[in-house]
């Protein structure tokens, strides 16, 4: 009796660890890279979100001190 208590803490957090990696979905990585047709400085989201769709990826936002627009796609 006194032994099922000592494995009863480690079961419950086994049970834990395999019902959280079953109910999270995967998700894939996303890479970013720097849009090649973007001039000047990013401001506006939406403008290199257009850009980086018309290049071929999935997303695009203005990032970083030098407000660069940056694509992302799935690696």
């Amino acid at each position: 009796m006194e032994s099922s208590r000592k494995f009863f803490p480690a079961i419950v957090i086994l049970l834990l660890v395999v019902i959280a990696s079953e109910v999270a979905p995967a998700q894939a990585r996303e890479c970013e890279t720097a849009s090649n047709k973007f001039s000047g400085m990013c401001m506006i989201d939406a403008n290199c979100d257009h850009l980086c769709k018309t290049e071929g990826f999935l997303s695009g936002t203005c990032r970083g001190f030098r407000r660069r627009c940056m694509c992302t796609t799935s690696c």
